[in-house]
């Protein structure tokens, strides 16, 4: 399933994949994965990915 939550957050604050993958210490290819559903990432990325954008857990990853 598509995440576009995901995308939407990190549009919102203008970051690139490759901005965000950088923040997090993964690749570029690994973000357009996690955002095109190809890919589950570690509860550990996803904090990450969280505390980056500025979102909770439910916000961008739980329904």
């Amino acid at each position: 399933m598509k995440n576009l939550k995901l995308k939407a957050a990190r549009a919102a604050l203008d970051l690139s994949q490759q901005a965000l993958a950088d923040a997090v210490g993964v690749s570029r290819q690994t973000i357009n994965a996690i955002e095109k559903g190809d890919y589950n990432p570690t509860i550990r990325l996803c904090i990450s990915i969280c505390k980056v954008l500025h979102k909770s857990l439910d916000e961008l990853f739980w329904e």
